[in-house]
């Protein structure tokens, strides 16, 4: 192949993350053609080239998280809890901001190397012209669930009824205030027909719906698995299924990720590679785990006292959390889609955005294949 007499050189950002229109042909008994191309970027570095240069250009990374203990970056956790990190050659120093909007400011003011968060801010980046891209998916599906108080809505009928009402999600901008947008949309209402109260991820948002604070609530778990077990919450939206996320958002939604610059990953791809690794053989650790393996390998904090409730919302998100690391094509064009009909963001209602400069499936790719994830 072509690029195989370019061994010890990095290979330039257009050239390596190229359309497939540009992309030379593969050599006959090669990896699917179509799958390697996936995102529009090629794998540049034959994998022979990339396995004879073991030395990691950026060995100590920084990646910065919004909220480490949720379930929506699990993989995360177990990478890191489980070594994967270090078998890869990697120092890795995770920074836990709580949120995902601090996290991202982290990223994109240099303080950290690499995200760990949603795929959504990919897509808020490009609007503004700053290209960074997910490399290493953690979900496949959002993980966020909409409910109603059984006390104050019991004759719910559909979204029209949550007109005039209030509303909790995480925090403004986040993919539970998307997925209220889109749940208002389907009643004929706007955002402002409602009111959107930010309540966390924790306690606090549980006794904002028992305490009658707020009327309906979208959120993760474990919060909503233990107001449903509570009966105190019925839902009326699941993205923790796929086919819960297909009613939703009308395709695939990619949701957690690794993702970082253009100018990182072009002048780190070994690097990239060994991040890329230690998710996928996290990914996989994840499909076959059984409650004693999670409860054994999650900091006891994650529990919050209550490991019966912790394994019976990991069941419900489960199906959500990826098996190999890769972005859907289509998943990429559902994203888009959603984010520029509802997003919040101003220039995002106006904005042109190429799915394919948003994420790179090569360096998965070759974990999906040394792992056999």
């Amino acid at each position: 192949m072509r690029r195989g007499r370019a061994v010890g050189k990095l290979a330039s950002v257009s050239s390596r993350f190229r359309t497939p229109s540009s992309t030379p042909r593969l050599p006959t008994g090669s990896v699917d053609r179509r799958t390697l191309l996936t995102g529009g970027a090629l794998v540049a570095l034959a994998v022979p080239s990339l396995r004879a240069q073991a030395r990691l250009e950026k060995p100590r990374i920084a990646i910065a998280v919004g909220d480490k203990s949720a379930f929506y970056f699990l993989p995360l956790t177990i990478a890191e809890r489980l070594g994967y990190f270090r078998a890869a050659g990697l120092d890795v120093v995770i920074s836990d901001y709580g949120s995902g909007t601090l996290a991202l400011q982290s990223l994109v003011g240099g303080t950290a190397d690499v995200g760990s968060g949603a795929f959504r801010h990919t897509i808020s980046l490009q609007s503004r012209g700053q290209f960074f891209r997910a490399f290493a998916m953690q979900g496949r599906a959002p993980q966020v669930v909409t409910g109603v108080s059984v006390r104050a809505l019991p004759g719910y009928r559909g979204p029209a009824d949550l007109r005039g009402r209030r509303i909790g999600i995480t925090e403004p901008g986040s993919a539970t205030h998307l997925a209220v947008a889109m749940l208002l949309a389907r009643g004929g209402l706007r955002l402002d027909d409602a009111t959107v109260v930010g309540v966390g991820t924790g306690a606090a948002a549980r006794e904002a719906l028992r305490s009658g604070e707020i009327e309906a609530i979208c959120n993760v778990d474990p919060v909503i698995t233990q107001l449903e077990q509570k009966g105190d919450l019925r839902v009326v939206s699941d993205t923790r299924t796929q086919k819960g996320t297909r009613e939703m958002f009308g395709g695939p939604m990619p949701a957690g990720c690794l993702y970082a610059s253009d100018d990182f990953l072009q002048k780190h791809p070994r690097t990239a590679q060994a991040l890329a690794d230690a998710m996928v053989h996290a990914l996989k650790w994840l499909q076959t785990a059984g409650p004693g393996d999670l409860l054994n390998t999650v900091p006891e904090a994650y529990l919050q006292g209550d490991r019966a409730l912790y394994l019976a919302s990991f069941q419900k998100v489960r199906e959500a959390i990826s098996p190999d690391g890769l972005v859907e094509e289509e998943g990429a064009r559902t994203a888009v889609r959603a984010l520029t009909s509802f997003g919040f963001d101003p220039a995002l209602r106006s904005a042109k955005i190429d799915p394919s400069r948003l994420y790179t499936n090569e360096f998965a790719l070759r974990a999906k294949q040394k792992f056999q994830a």
